[in-house]
């Protein structure tokens, strides 16, 4: 996790996320991995990417939900055109209560599969 004021004076908390298929509720058996970084200012903007490995990716998203709860889609993330790193949508923005999750640790990326469409590789977001 690495926090810093930048030079508007604005909170930026950026969560490094590792994913990985013990993460799923219930846990996944897989030789997927991924990693990335997800920032979140304090005016909810979001950005940032994950990168995943070993894995035919169909969708990934940011949910919300605390770490052993699956929760509803908040943000679709795009997938490039490598087929393995997935993209905050540029203008993302959470809500009020989507950051509130945040800061309590309650977002995860969940990335899905043909093989496991409810997510292969899950990484709860740290503020």
């Amino acid at each position: 996790m690495e926090s810093a004021w930048d030079s508007t004076k604005a909170f930026v908390s950026g969560s490094n996320v590792t994913l990985s298929g013990a993460q799923e509720v219930p846990p996944v058996t897989t030789s997927a991995s991924g990693s990335g970084t997800i920032t979140v200012k304090d005016d909810k903007s979001v950005s940032g990417s994950v990168t995943t490995t070993g894995v035919a990716a169909t969708a990934a998203h940011i949910h919300i939900g605390a770490a052993g709860r699956n929760g509803s889609v908040i943000v679709p993330l795009t997938k490039s055109s490598d087929g393995n790193t997935w993209s905050v949508p540029a203008g993302a923005k959470l809500t009020d209560a989507q950051y509130d999750a945040y800061k309590a640790g309650n977002l995860y990326v969940n990335v899905h599969s043909a093989a496991h469409k409810r997510g292969e590789e899950r990484g709860q977001l740290k503020p």
